[in-house]
């Protein structure tokens, strides 16, 4: 009776999962072919960073893209779905400093450079290894076949693009206030600062009238940029300061000279009404300094210390110089009042560390010219969920300030200029090769303006990793590699990232895209939601709460940790870690395991023409349901629709009611046809659900599928099975299904084995076609019907 085919394990373990990936890494299952007759569909992978193992949250993320991988392949696309790994950018080198408790300053640049590679190195094998073992079908996990943002090749097309814009004048440098993180030692661009709510002292200073004895008080959270104090503002509308419209101020301590201003930024209601502009306290000092045309005092450097011009605090930190600066001004009664309160501060999205603002030459790429371009571009693209569209937009609307591109770091991607040093003249290189002018000579022999033969003067800049990474997209199509390919692929299927980093990556990808090509970066966009810790926060290493997925998947299997992420929440909706919900996963997965397991036991039949009974047709019109529910889930994108149809279906009504129903006739041998249709609808009914289960649990599916179906074929190069459509009539389910529930609730209140005989029970007559299989699966003697839609069950006699 089809013995040979039963499942040979007795239950799911994850051990399973590892020979599977062996196979399919031995088969190169996923890997794409360029000259494929299909239709593509290309997944511009978020490259993992590598500061260091995924958490929970991460994991969770990476697996859900892949799930869209899949998707699409069961769609009957060729899939482009590149494994790249992000080596670049500050963290890399914040970590090895900490390693080797020295200043990247303090080490010769080429070794420094030497140390960020071993690292990444480290880690690279540990994401790898982990992305592999979640399950993700990377087109390749080949060292050679995966991109990375720090080869030669990749910063060779950055440094292209870079030199494309360059000419045409989209990118130029100039001195002005910039973002600037003391801990990371670098500009930061405005998308990289988040803001917080600080504790801080506001502090009220003694300020005085010029000519008289008159004080004004002026309330500061910034007391030690008092030397850089350039004006006073007080409100045109404030009764008490009228009279002090156009005099001049006198600064507590450096007894400074500055104008008293009518402005509507000093707001009436905060603090004394009054406000001192200093160079720079914060975004409206930048501005008020451009506005009011005041002349700026550099009281901060790029180690975040106090300069010279601030006297004896020189040295300091600004938390040193805050301290030391009031203690001195109460000691002289220059400090009026002291009151703890609350400062929306900016901070650095890597280092956590609030920012300074300090003047210096950068890079800067244009990009406000283009924002009303990007929103049209933005309109082009399909967003999932449609309501994450808005961050995008809401980012949009504020960028105020072109792009800060150089970093004064060393692991990046180098600008590719030089300069000659006899007449200044800024030399930009052909595209192509990689350049690094911190240690190469420019290929050139003399300068195109003044001829000299040099000397020339290479710079030492980085550029912002943004730089690198908003080309992944371009990567993914064989920008520069296959120029035909590229054309009819462009732009990429889809982006698919967390809304964390929706301002940064995706929005400069779609700038970068826009000004190389004057099209959308993408044609779908897909953003997920944040991977909480127990508690509902943010899972971080600075936190200290983040979760190592690798005990789980080695406890419950890959497939129960992505089919609970994929039950936990809606796309684009936070959730949160919940070992008991993984252990759900896991079970669900332990009875599809002992389904397939008991319908391996019968054979599959080979006739073209299936006498379905009742029964069958039932469930098969669910089935016809489920597959509708499911596709339409994967359309969207949003994997808890599928993932919980498929739960639903196959515990609670295929394996509860349908298997307890056809049993008697699937096990009899006297109704051959009867047996048939049974046989054949438990293995059509099995084979369609593992189909729409596959993109989710791949592991358990291609498992059993195998075994049971195809044994040289994966699971994976199918396609979604399609409704049946000769199985139009609708069906009785609830009536069903609440007649079992009676039954059952009936035995155990009258403590009745479910084996036992029930001598006559009455059913709704709609019921009347089940006869048959009802009688067997509840062992009832005698089964009468009427026209009531309730069970009846007669004491026995």
């Amino acid at each position: 009776m089809g013995q040979d085919m039963q499942l040979k394990e007795k239950r799911w373990k994850p051990e399973i999962e590892e020979e599977i990936l062996k196979l399919w890494t031995k088969d190169q299952l996923y890997a794409f072919n360029k000259d494929t007759k299909k239709p593509v569909f290309s997944v511009d992978t978020p490259p993992p960073y590598l500061s260091g193992p995924w958490h929970v949250g991460g994991s969770i993320h990476y697996a859900q893209i892949d799930m869209i991988a899949r998707t699409k392949r069961m769609e009957g696309f060729d899939v482009i779905f590149p494994m790249g790994l992000d080596r670049n950018g500050l963290p890399i080198e914040v970590q090895v400093e900490r390693a080797y408790k020295k200043s990247m300053h303090e080490i010769p640049r080429q070794q420094f450079l030497e140390l960020c590679a071993e690292f990444l190195d480290r880690n690279e094998e540990v994401v790898v290894a982990h992305a592999q073992r979640l399950g993700l079908s990377c087109n390749s996990f080949k060292l050679d076949e995966m991109y990375r943002t720090d080869s030669s090749d990749y910063r060779a097309v950055t440094q292209r693009t870079f030199i494309e814009l360059y000419n045409k004048d989209l990118i130029y440098i100039d001195d002005r206030p910039n973002n600037w993180c003391p801990e990371c030692g670098t500009t930061i661009a405005d998308a990289e600062v988040e803001y917080k709510d600080l504790e801080t002292t506001l502090s009220t200073l003694k300020f005085i009238i010029e000519g008289t004895e008159e004080e004004l008080p002026i309330a500061t959270t910034r007391p030690e940029l008092l030397s850089a104090c350039a004006a006073v503002l007080v409100n045109p509308d404030d009764d008490r300061y009228k009279h002090l419209h156009g005099k001049t101020a006198v600064t507590p301590l450096y007894k400074k000279r500055v104008p008293i201003i009518p402005h509507h930024e000093a707001r009436i209601e905060f603090g004394t009404g009054v406000v001192m502009v200093c160079s720079y306290g914060d975004y409206t000092d930048v501005r008020l300094f451009r506005e009011l045309q005041l002349e700026p005092i550099n009281a901060l450097n790029p180690e975040g210390k106090l300069t010279d011009v601030t006297g004896q605090y020189k040295g300091l930190t600004v938390t040193e110089g805050r301290k030391a600066i009031r203690k001195d001004l109460k000691a002289k009664n220059l400090l009026l009042n002291e009151e703890s309160t609350t400062h929306r501060t900016p901070t650095c999205w890597r280092s956590r560390n609030p920012i300074e603002f300090v003047s210096m030459p950068e890079y800067y790429l244009k990009q406000l010219q283009y924002i009303d371009d990007l929103r049209v571009a933005v309109d082009k693209m399909t967003f999932y969920p449609p309501k994450n569209k808005q961050i995008l937009v809401d980012w949009i609307n504020s960028v105020s300030h072109d792009w800060p591109i150089s970093r004064r770091r060393y692991y990046g991607t180098e600008v590719p200029l030089w300069y000659c040093k006899a007449c200044n003249e800024t030399i930009v290189p052909p595209p192509g090769p990689y350049y690094q002018p911190w240690k190469d000579s420019p290929p050139i022999d003399k300068c195109p303006k003044c001829e000299a033969n040099g000397p020339f003067e290479g710079e030492t800049r980085t550029l912002d990793t943004w730089m690198d990474s908003s080309i992944s997209g371009l990567i993914t199509i064989f920008y520069t590699k296959d120029d035909e390919f590229f054309r009819a692929h462009f732009p990429p299927s889809i982006r698919p990232q967390g809304k964390d980093i929706v301002r940064t990556w995706l929005y400069y990808s779609i700038l970068r895209t826009y000004q190389l090509f004057q099209a959308p970066a993408f044609q779908h966009v897909w953003i997920s939601g944040h991977g909480l810790d127990e508690k509902g926060e943010a899972m971080s290493k600075s936190r200290g709460n983040t979760i190592d997925p690798n005990p789980i998947i080695e406890k419950y299997s890959a497939d129960a940790f992505r089919l609970w992420g994929a039950l936990e929440a809606s796309l684009g909706s936070d959730y949160r870690f919940n070992e008991g919900r993984l252990t759900g996963a896991h079970r669900f997965l332990t009875k599809l395991w002992n389904i397939s397991r008991f319908i391996s036991g019968f054979p599959q039949p080979k006739e073209k023409s299936i006498n379905y009974q009742p029964a069958d047709k039932w469930i098969l019109s669910e089935l016809n349901q489920l597959i509708q529910k499911t596709i339409e889930g994967y359309k969207k994108l949003d994997f808890i629709i599928p993932s919980r149809e498929l739960r639903t279906f196959t515990w609670d009504l295929f394996a509860s009611h349908y298997l307890e129903l056809v049993k008697g006739r699937a096990y009899s041998e006297q109704d051959k046809a009867g047996s048939s249709a049974a046989w054949h609808t438990l293995h059509t009914v099995l084979n369609a659900i593992l189909k729409l289960l596959a993109p989710i649990c791949p592991y358990i599916t291609e498992k059993i599928y195998r075994e049971l179906y195809d044994p040289k074929t994966s699971i994976h190069k199918q396609q979604f099975p399609e409704p049946f459509r000769e199985i139009t009539d609708s069906h009785p389910t609830e009536a069903l299904t609440k007649f079992n529930a009676d039954i059952w609730k009936y035995k155990k209140d009258n403590k009745i084995s479910l084996r036992e005989a029930l001598p006559t029970v009455i059913a709704p007559k709609i019921l009347q076609p089940y006869a048959e299989d009802l009688k067997h699966m509840h062992n009832i003697q005698t089964l009468k019907f009427h026209t009531k839609d309730n069970t009846k069950i007669p004491p026995p006699k």
